[in-house]
């Protein structure tokens, strides 16, 4: 069993990942009574080179929770809550309208005055202001779409935050050029950190968003670098011998979590990055892998096969004592935390094969969240609403995402190639 751990894990760090381009998206299952909403083009006819209430739609209709009512449909087209007559919706069914105002202002910049509506009511939710230039006309389509997922969930919302993936372009004879890629959420915006034609692996984002730590083989071995995005200025944090992976940011920024066999055996390590120190925390003849911090900051669960099969257990960092988490099934791996720290999220080997699940830390409770034989690499969104892993589609690997309920499902797939190890960025503002 040890070997057949080695061998996996060596498999899903080590895998070529053909070609990459811009991520789309396709929605496989919403929830059976979504809440039907309207968002009217906001300054239509200012030839702008984004159409903001479109990505409000996409937005809203990728959670899962809304159904958008095709602009088709539409029977009038108000900016303004004044303009809106609430008898149009009513015949279509509309629970909520979102209205928006667009108008120029200096220096190339919009602002953007928008109404959240409640149709039976007929009454005004919410009302905000935002500015930005030109240039960030997605962005401001994501911050509508926040406030307005939390004015009618109570849940934050998580449109204009990032993920972090890598994809490889096929070079033939065996070689690849690796790429570490961002992009919006929703696969938007995709830009290019680094390429390598070494591997690249297992991104991490900072908890202020500014920077990733992941892993390279450029330096003929594997080595953890951090990198700040906005500059592209790196730096390498280790270069022991033998493995220097799975990098884990501390949720202060201070320190990082990795695994290393320096010593001859995978243990978990923790490095204070201002002063380089380390310190290991695991101690154990077994492979010690994937550590992720809790979200106080004062443990770290981690992949461990010292039961005789790989399962998650925690470690205290205070006193070192360890606690195993997982029992149901013979393989449980790559331990992921919710925000609030009670859903552990990782990839478990049921019967159809490896598939995303979650662990409710107070209950026990287990739930199958996909239905897949080839899931990896779980991320969860900062509000904890969604998750999102890789999975394959035929011969490609490609991105996904479902809710921590299974309720909603959507595929991210390149246009091209392959794509996987996606990491999903803290909140941004």
């Amino acid at each position: 069993m040890r070997a057949l751990y080695l061998f996996v894990v060596s498999l899903a760090l080590l895998i070529a990942l053909p070609s990459h381009a811009q991520l789309t998206i396709e929605i496989t299952r919403g929830r059976d009574s979504p809440t039907v909403i309207a968002v009217p083009p906001m300054g239509a006819n200012r030839n702008l080179p984004e159409d903001i209430s479109a990505i409000v739609d996409a937005n809203l209709e990728r959670s899962g929770y809304f159904k958008p009512i095709k602009r088709q449909s539409m029977l009038s087209f108000p900016t303004r809550a004044n303009e809106v007559h609430y008898r149009d919706w009513r015949i279509l069914d509309t629970e909520y309208v979102v209205v928006g105002d667009l108008q120029p202002i200096d220096g190339g910049r919009v602002r953007v005055e928008f109404s959240l509506l409640q149709v039976n009511n007929e009454r005004r939710i919410l009302n905000h202001t935002v500015e930005g230039s030109i240039n960030e006309l997605r962005d401001i389509a994501h911050y509508i779409s926040d406030k307005v997922y939390e004015a009618i969930t109570g849940i934050r919302g998580a449109f204009g935050t990032r993920i972090a993936y890598i994809a490889a372009q096929p070079l033939g004879n065996g070689r690849h050029q690796y790429r570490l890629m961002v992009a919006d959420a929703d696969g938007a915006r995709e830009r290019m950190l680094l390429e390598s034609r070494q591997p690249i692996m297992s991104p991490s984002w900072s908890p202020d968003g500014r920077q990733l730590a992941y892993v390279s083989f450029e330096t003929g071995r594997p080595a953890i670098f951090r990198q700040v995005l906005a500059t592209g200025e790196r730096e390498q944090l280790t270069e022991f011998r033998g493995l220097n992976g799975a990098p884990s940011w501390s949720p202060d920024g201070k320190q990082l979590a990795f695994v290393l066999s320096k010593d001859g055996n995978p243990e978990v390590y923790t490095m204070e990055i201002a002063s380089r120190r380390l310190t290991r925390i695991t101690n154990h003849f077994a492979i010690d892998t994937e550590p992720s911090w809790t979200p106080d900051g004062r443990a770290l669960v981690f992949t461990s096969d010292r039961g005789g099969a790989p399962q998650i257990y925690k470690v205290t960092l205070s006193n070192r004592q360890v606690e195993r988490l997982t029992f149901e099934g013979n393989y449980n791996a790559r331990p992921s935390l919710s925000a609030d720290g009670r859903t552990l999220v990782m990839v478990h080997r049921g019967r159809g094969g490896f598939t995303i699940a979650s662990q409710d830390l107070q209950t026990g409770n287990v739930r199958i969240l996909t239905d897949s034989a080839l899931d990896e690499s779980p991320t969860v969104a900062p509000n904890g609403a969604m998750l999102m892993y890789a999975t394959k589609r035929g011969e490609r690997s490609i991105l996904a995402a479902v809710s921590l309920d299974a309720g909603v499902r959507y595929l991210l797939p390149a246009r091209q190639g392959d794509v996987r190890e996606p990491s999903w960025s803290p909140f941004l503002n």
